[in-house]
């Protein structure tokens, strides 16, 4: 008898085959039986006829420190994700001495938007390498399964101390870190990850560790990687990293690069196309690039004194970093203003905010006299003010000390471009950022969103295309190759969905961090089954209390 059948349901396998009506047996956390007729089960459920699926692969999370005081990874597996890969853009919590946690957790603060006070009071400190920090997540489970990429700001600061964010490293550190990595790839990780982004900033506004390093040490870090045999290369491209000299790197080490993170930028509309075509040529010449693109469009709450959609800027660095009283006077000095503006009126290949005034909304103000200017951008209100929307943002936020709530709708804004970005063959659908950025947005649900407005709202591609691009595609690229996939001996990893109502909710700020610290999150719509290795893990209620914890800490890939 099998532990497990679902009857009734409309099977999509994440291969891209068509939907097909059957059953599907699990025995023992893995698929035993698909068909019309697959035996009796210890636990049977009625499909009514919606769809069983694959459940979601999330390429890009940032679930490091969460992990550690939250073996759910919240709230992505109430959001259909199955799977989960940590440690994107080199912002890893390993390795990391005792003397340098503290430095880690305020680099993560400012570069991925997460409280330093639930960070301080949660993360659980019980490893120092990277091969440690893998033994105790696998020690402690977790729900859904999970990979670990080794990431280069963590690997740096090991071996370069205070210097990570001053220099280029000397040829016996570019040594010292290879062996890191040679180890983090014989101990389990999925592969490495940088970031060479310029809006990449850690603590006091200083480049993240990751950005100091040359072509050299990036080349002999990802050379490592290829010598394993397995493991993907990840990073987050700066407008100065060619696309040639990546696919050098896919080319000399035999492995996959992942190129992230190409989002549509309005006033620059080809860029991220010209990133795609060469993704292509490279692809033809045999070498594995992939890009990885949001099917989300990307908006930030922020305030002034957290502004993540400005930091790119080379004209806010004098504000990186500055405390409350400083912060304020630079905001009011017409000389930094003056920069900025004249930086915004030049074209850039990558910048996340670009003058698009119309698309800053004024979301919460602090002083009673401001109220009438919520839910009104920023270029209507300087309109009726007779300002420049920068002074009157600024204004604005030095009147109320810093508090007045912004959301920005910064990239991805044009659909039909997005749109183009999401069927390319040579994407990866990716940048949940789950995990980080938690006061600025949440786009854990990215898969949901994907089935219920692309396929079923916009009827961009058939549900089945949808459904390999969340499963069987991530998951050969990074040699999953038991998972992502309804066949017989692959992983019980399942989603059951109703494709009428499928969704990702409204955003809602929660405050459920160590110390009570808030965190935006969305909830599921339309999904009424959620397993982890043949465990069920939710329902349509969402998340199930009592499901233990059935997620593996995956360390075998295939190449």
């Amino acid at each position: 008898m099998l532990d497990l059948v679902i009857r009734n349901a409309v099977i999509v396998d994440g291969l891209g085959s068509p939907p097909h009506r059957g059953d599907l047996g699990v025995q023992g956390g893995q698929i035993a039986a698909l068909g019309q007729s697959v035996g009796k089960g210890r636990r049977e459920i009625d499909a009514d006829g919606r769809v069983l699926a694959p459940g979601i692969i999330d390429n890009h999370t940032h679930y490091d420190a969460q992990i550690t005081w939250d073996p759910t990874l919240t709230p992505s597996p109430a959001l259909g994700v199955t799977t989960t890969i940590i440690g994107n853009c080199g912002f890893t919590i390993a390795p990391c001495r005792p003397a340098q946690r503290d430095l880690t957790l305020r680099h993560l603060t400012h570069v991925e938007g997460m409280s330093l006070e639930a960070l301080r009071r949660g993360v659980r400190w019980e490893f120092e390498s990277f091969p440690e920090y893998l033994d105790m997540l696998e020690q402690g489970g977790t729900v859904p399964n999970v990979a670990g990429f080794v990431g280069h700001s963590s690997i740096r600061s090991w071996v370069m101390g205070d210097d990570a964010v001053k220099r280029a490293a000397t040829a016996a550190e570019v040594a010292d870190m290879r062996e890191i990595v040679v180890d983090a790839m014989r101990a389990g990780a999925i592969g490495f990850s940088t970031s060479t982004s310029p809006a990449h900033n850690g603590e006091g506004g200083t480049p993240m560790p990751s950005r100091l390093a040359d072509e050299h040490e990036l080349r002999a870090l990802v050379d490592a990687v290829g010598e394993s045999g397995r493991g993907v290369f990840m990073l987050t491209k700066g407008g100065h990293t060619k696309m040639d000299f990546l696919e050098s790197l896919a080319r000399d080490s035999g492995r996959p690069v992942i190129v992230a993170a190409l989002l549509h930028n309005r006033t620059n509309p080809d860029a991220v196309f010209d990133d795609m075509r060469a993704i292509a040529a490279a692809r033809k010449r045999g070498n594995r690039l992939y890009g990885a693109v949001s099917a989300c469009v990307l908006t930030f709450d922020f305030t002034l004194a957290d502004p993540y959609p400005l930091e790119g800027l080379q004209a806010w660095q004098p504000a990186l970093g500055a405390q409350p009283e400083a912060l304020r006077r630079t905001l009011a000095d017409s000389s930094f203003r003056r920069a900025i503006k004249e930086e915004l009126a030049r074209p850039a290949t990558f910048r996340i905010f670009n003058g698009e005034w119309e698309e800053i909304i004024v979301i919460e103000t602090r002083d009673q006299r401001h109220r009438w200017m919520e839910q009104q951008s920023v270029a209507e209100i300087a309109r009726v003010a007779e300002k420049h929307p920068l002074d009157l943002m600024f204004d604005l936020a030095i009147d109320e000390d810093l508090r007045t709530v912004f959301a920005a709708t910064t990239l991805n804004a044009d659909e039909n471009a997005v749109g183009r970005l999401i069927l390319d063959e040579n994407s990866l659908v990716s940048l949940s950022d789950a995990g980080a950025h938690l006061t600025f947005f949440c786009d854990a649900g990215f898969g949901l969103h994907v089935l219920g407005h692309w396929v079923r709202e916009r009827q961009l591609m058939p549900i089945e295309t949808a459904v390999r691009k969340l499963t069987s595609d991530p998951a050969d690229v990074f040699g999953l190759h038991d998972r992502g996939r309804l066949v017989p001996g692959a992983c019980a990893d399942l989603m059951l969905f109703d494709p009428a109502t499928v969704g990702r909710g409204a955003k809602a700020r929660v405050f459920d961090l160590p110390g009570g610290a808030p965190r935006l999150t969305t909830p599921a719509i339309g999904v009424y089954g959620v397993w982890v290795n043949g465990v069920q893990i939710a329902d349509e209620s969402g998340m199930l209390n009592d499901c233990g914890r059935p997620g593996k800490l995956l360390r075998s890939f295939g190449s």
